[in-house]
């Protein structure tokens, strides 16, 4: 998956009116600077899919955590033996997620997929999964409503999250189906405008989004934060996660960049709001204590 180069600026106008509450916030606060590296950091989109179980053994996965001052993460895979085998082999550094990806059901077809709900239900029922998904709503169908308010009624038993991968329909949708589902989306809608996550995320209180896949959009040019993805990481600081989607391989080889471009936009803001988009967001929603202390154990 190629990183997106969509365009994320708002509308002059828009930008503007955004930006006006948040002026003292972002100019009178100081940036956290060099201090963000003291930071642990909980991943939020984080994969470990078949082909890098060989290349990539569990051992080497928390090495690299370790290296990138990443304290815990949360894992889905296709398919899901791959998030048991980390969990398995580091259970205070990882939370698992159900992916429902496996056999021959993957992001396209899983929905129509036979069998589904029963394999939902018997890895939730023998896994501690905090979350189902990431999936892919590629295309809205409504059909699969059926399915998906048994997904919903499945999260909801368990108060976990769904984390969704689409664009902003999908997510109306599946809070019209039940307004108090619980929901991450996935790379903050990824190739969709700043305009558009600051709407959706201002439509919905609840609606959290990890940013895995955006570090380019919210670096500017300059080198600075884009006024944009500024407006919405200081409007939503409370809602917001970062992730590194080791999607593929080169994913991981490229794992300690990946979080220092993190780490990078994550030093330009005021350390209250850092804290809170690097890990202290995410130890609230899962109900974890995430400390530099994690690094180095397992």
């Amino acid at each position: 998956m190629p990183r997106p180069a969509y365009p994320s600026h708002l509308p002059a106008l828009a930008l503007a009116l955004l930006l006006v509450p948040l002026t003292a916030s972002a100019h009178d606060e100081k940036p956290i600077g060099d201090a963000v590296n003291t930071l642990p950091i909980f991943d939020a989109h984080m994969h470990y899919k078949e082909p890098a179980w060989e290349q990539f053994p569990v051992a080497s996965v928390v090495e690299l955590m370790d290296r990138s001052g990443v304290a815990m993460a949360l894992v889905s895979s296709t398919p899901d033996e791959g998030t048991i085998m980390l969990w398995d082999y580091a259970p205070n550094r990882i939370v698992p997620e159900l992916r429902p990806y496996h056999g021959s059901a993957g992001s396209s077809n899983w929905t129509k997929a036979p069998g589904m709900e029963e394999y939902l239900a018997k890895r939730l029922e023998k896994y501690p999964h905090r979350g189902i998904g990431e999936f892919h709503i590629h295309r809205l169908d409504t059909s699969d409503e059926a399915l998906f308010r048994q997904v919903i009624a499945m999260a909801k038993a368990r108060d976990i999250f769904l984390h969704v991968h689409s664009g902003p329909e999908p997510v109306r949708w599946l809070y019209s189906l039940d307004p108090a589902v619980k929901i991450i989306w996935a790379h903050a809608g990824l190739g969709e405008r700043a305009e558009t996550v600051h709407a959706l995320l201002a439509e919905f209180p609840t609606l959290v989004a990890d940013t895995s896949l955006r570090e380019y959009d919210i670096i500017a040019g300059d080198g600075g934060l884009d006024p944009a993805w500024e407006a919405i990481l200081l409007t939503f600081q409370d809602r917001l996660m970062v992730g590194s989607d080791t999607w593929v391989n080169g994913q991981w080889e490229n794992y300690t960049s990946i979080m220092a471009s993190h780490r990078h936009w994550l030093s330009k803001l005021p350390e209250a709001v850092a804290r809170k988009i690097a890990y202290q967001n995410a130890a609230r929603l899962f109900g974890r204590e995430v400390s530099m202390e994690l690094v180095g154990r397992r």
